[in-house]
């Protein structure tokens, strides 16, 4: 069983039965309790379900944008490991695009002021970009999403067809073996489909907390993007599982 597969099935029976043991989750699932205890783990901090002494308990699935303030604090160090690896991909007279993620804008904090264009739904982002003089920002425009600091709707996604990329850097909320890439907001999910439908590579910025989920809304499938990176903590069969839909894997 595939770890995806198992944090599927994991879910299924803490929801099924409200609560469950450790000791049941591994008998069903043919894995060890130590293995079963780390999943638990990564399922709370996607807020998948609840741990409780012995075992796990079900919660209601917010599918709600997580406003920015929080995810801006959420897996940091790992959020700014992956983005100091993502920003040495890019190369002088670049074009890119940075969806409106929290580690986008770290990426955009960290650029050094070379020339650049760079095209984003991002306040943050073209906020951190400002003060280089060097870098071309571009804008989408569109209906401000104020729990993300950022332009959706059919005006940002308009601008977007406007343009070609080099290279786009976008994060999101699930990364599936099944299903691919996925987000909790509608609008979110639609402008990160079109950002990665007009470049020419795409780089998922992915902390591994974010393995194994399937989020409400589908944004990509794995045949379009070219690289995964990702942090220290994904777990071997999960960096396997990336490596075999053919996308390369790279562990800031």
């Amino acid at each position: 069983m595939l770890v995806a597969e198992r944090y599927d099935k994991i879910i299924s029976l803490v929801n099924e039965r409200s609560s469950i043991r450790v000791s049941e989750l591994s008998e069903l699932c043919g894995v060890t309790e130590e293995t079963i205890r780390r999943d638990l783990d990564r399922l709370e901090q996607q807020r998948k379900l609840r741990r409780s002494h012995g075992g796990a308990v079900s919660i209601k699935e917010n599918q709600a944008e997580t406003p920015y303030f929080e995810r801006e604090v959420m897996h940091q160090e790992e959020k700014k490991q992956i983005a100091e690896a993502a920003v040495l991909l890019i190369e002088p007279r670049d074009r890119i695009a940075l969806d409106a993620s929290s580690t986008a804008w770290y990426m955009a904090s960290i650029l050094p002021d070379i020339p650049l264009t760079v095209l984003t739904n991002s306040i943050k982002v073209a906020m951190a970009l400002s003060s280089k003089e060097k870098i071309e920002v571009i804008s989408t425009g569109g209906i401000l999403a104020t729990r993300s600091l950022s332009y959706v709707g059919p005006m940002a996604e308009r601008s977007l067809e406007s343009y070609y990329v080099d290279k786009a850097f976008v994060s999101c909320k699930g990364v599936h073996a099944e299903r691919g890439i996925s987000e909790s907001n509608e609008l979110q999910a639609m402008v990160k489909h079109k950002m990665i439908r007009q470049a020419k590579q795409v780089y998922l910025l992915a902390d591994a907390s974010k393995i194994g989920i399937q989020a409400f809304t589908h944004v990509a499938a794995w045949e379009d993007v070219y690289e995964v990176i990702t942090d220290s903590r994904i777990l071997p069969e999960e960096a396997d599982m990336l490596r075999s839909k053919s996308v390369r894997v790279t562990i800031a």
